[in-house]
């Protein structure tokens, strides 16, 4: 999709809001000011739009604006040394992944647990391996819109998203003691 005579800059937001928001709390971990954050992305978009040449989709240029404040971020919490918080609570996009035909009581709380687990080693990782995970594996972009979007090439895309995959799968193996529910970390 392009912004043209057809779509106005409020139809862009209204079409990419949710996106902004689930990519921006995954990648940073952090609602506290993700309001201000989203705020951040679509005032960019908006100074940007004029200079726009369509040569790729908006929604690769807008991952490419809201990795760019997600790593601000980054920068801003480095500097005041803030922790990160768990954004399990919200977010399902690991639960939806995992099949829910009459599962009981106690593999719906070992599910939770383990997306808990997910999103606490997901913060461990290095910021591009943890923007690739998100953007693969929760926004379900592929390789060459990654890259597009990270200014990268799909190469690299690809080992980020292979250490990415292989620290989460290491830690929570040593968490869980074995290789039982890891597999959702392999290639798909």
């Amino acid at each position: 999709m392009a912004v043209g005579e057809d779509l106005s800059f409020e139809d862009v937001v209204r079409e990419h809001q949710a996106m902004v928001f689930r990519t921006l709390v995954r990648l940073t971990g952090n609602r506290e000011n993700l309001e201000d954050l989203a705020q951040e992305v679509f005032l960019r978009l908006y100074r940007a739009l004029p200079s726009f040449r369509g040569e790729s989709l908006v929604s690769t240029y807008l991952y490419r604006i809201t990795v760019n404040v997600a790593q601000n971020e980054w920068k801003r919490r480095k500097r005041t040394d803030r922790p990160l918080i768990s954004i399990s609570e919200e977010t399902s996009a690991w639960e939806d992944r995992l099949e829910h035909p009459d599962r009981n009581a106690e593999e719906q709380m070992a599910d939770r647990e383990f997306q808990l687990q997910v999103e606490e080693h997901l913060q461990e990782l290095s910021k591009v391996e943890r923007t690739v995970i998100v953007l693969y594996h929760q926004e379900e972009r592929s390789y060459e819109q990654i890259a597009a979007a990270l200014g990268m090439p799909v190469g690299t895309i690809r080992t980020h998203l292979h250490r990415g995959r292989k620290k989460l799968r290491e830690r929570l193996q040593v968490q869980q003691g074995s290789e039982r529910r890891v597999t959702c970390l392999e290639k798909r």
